[in-house]
């Protein structure tokens, strides 16, 4: 399951010297030294005085308004000084992933278009090819703080990824199935990471917030979510019917969601508790597979997720990332028949250690079990292992 941030930073409130709140700037500062530490985007203008007391070097301050004063003594103490980019609807230093919140708001009051989420989508369309290095360096700059932050939120975490199609619609059978998964996965005590967008995403999402409720809120839910079937022609109407859901039941199970501006026309998803939006696609596609500790589970979908289960077969084939992780193939039909995707990636396991960890099954609820199993042997192999041996 995800770490409890909370705790963590009570034992050390920042053990990798990254201080991504004013609660442990004001930690950190009571022991005397800023010195090697970075501050990612907080707000120091109101610490003027610690930071004209406190020894600051060798640190790197990204993003944090400060007052003049503050800012000249810290430079001349030996700091590095990033000051915040004016005008951006997004910001490149974040130390935290993004919350539907936050990339929803004043969805009510001026419409998707003008939400933080539509904001940033619209200036990556301006910018992306005009050539611009500081636009780039930008774009870059932010999907490096979330992959940062990605990795501090699932440190510890097992994290199983769930691939599927985002043309998927609420109210059909195979959105029901996916949201069944979610949160199976989720009770089974496994984090849910999805693409974070609508269709089969946002149902494995909706599924691991559903997984603390009794079981018929799922089923309420599900009819609720299908009065806004798809994203089109409306992403309002389809994002405010999921804050409905989420206002009605609070505080449901988290998950994350790994979603781009790449594709930014498909809308985030509401249902994931953490999202790491980012604006390189492979980028985003690479992280999402690599940080699959606990395998994959890949329902039916269309060339998104043919790709995807190739790039998730190609570290498992050479071992680049260490032992192959477990892939489940959802729907014998969908990949022997319609995209025979399946009888390759049998082909290319042979022989291989891959070919005990992947798995196609004919429904979705025959999936957490075929995921499990499949996990079952991992850990078996790495008990019998020579080096598990001379450990023990």
């Amino acid at each position: 399951m995800l770490t409890d941030d909370a705790s963590t930073a009570a034992q050390d409130p920042c053990p990798d010297r990254e201080i991504e709140s004013l609660r442990e700037f004001d930690e950190v500062v009571t022991r005397g030294t800023l010195a090697g530490y970075r501050v990612q985007s907080v707000d120091l203008t109101g610490r003027t005085r610690a930071l004209l007391d406190t020894d600051t070097a060798e640190a790197v301050f990204l993003g944090c308004p400060m007052e003049p004063e503050a800012a000249a003594k810290v430079r001349a103490g030996g700091a590095l000084v990033f000051p915040p980019v004016p005008g951006l609807p997004f910001d490149p230093y974040r130390g935290t992933l993004y919350s539907p919140q936050e990339l929803f708001e004043g969805l009510a009051e001026r419409g998707y278009a003008g939400t933080p989420d539509a904001l940033a989508y619209a200036w990556f369309q301006r910018t992306k090819a005009d050539g611009d290095i500081f636009s780039s360096m930008l774009r870059s700059i932010h999907d490096d703080a979330v992959s940062d932050a990605l990795d501090e939120l699932l440190a510890g975490a097992r994290v199983v990824g769930v691939m599927g199609g985002h043309a998927l619609e609420r109210g059909s059978e195979g959105y029901a199935g996916a949201a069944r998964l979610g949160r199976a996965l989720a009770r089974a005590g496994l984090t849910v990471a999805t693409g974070g967008g609508p269709g089969a995403m946002e149902a494995a999402n909706l599924g691991a917030y559903a997984a603390p409720f009794a079981d018929d809120m799922l089923d309420e839910s599900l009819e609720l979510l299908a009065k806004a079937p798809s994203f089109r022609p409306s992403v309002g109407e389809w994002a405010e019917v999921a804050f409905a859901v989420r206002e009605r039941w609070p505080d449901g199970g988290a998950s994350v969601g790994i979603p781009t501006w790449f594709y930014g026309h498909e809308p985030p998803s509401a249902f994931a508790s953490h999202i790491a939006k980012y604006f390189a696609n492979a980028t985003r596609e690479d992280g999402l597979l690599a940080r699959s500790n606990a395998g994959v589970v890949f329902l039916p979908g269309a060339a998104g997720t043919v790709q995807e289960i190739f790039d998730n077969a190609t570290p498992n084939y050479y071992e680049s990332r260490g032992e192959p992780t477990p892939m489940v193939l959802v729907d014998r039909d969908h990949w022997t028949r319609r995209l025979p995707t399946w009888p390759l990636l049998e082909a290319l396991a042979e022989g291989r250690p891959m070919k005990a960890r992947i798995a196609l099954v004919d429904s979705v609820d025959e999936a957490p079990g075929a995921l499990i199993s499949l996990g079952a042997s991992v850990e078996a192999s790495r008990a019998a292992s020579p080096a598990a041996s001379s450990a023990g």
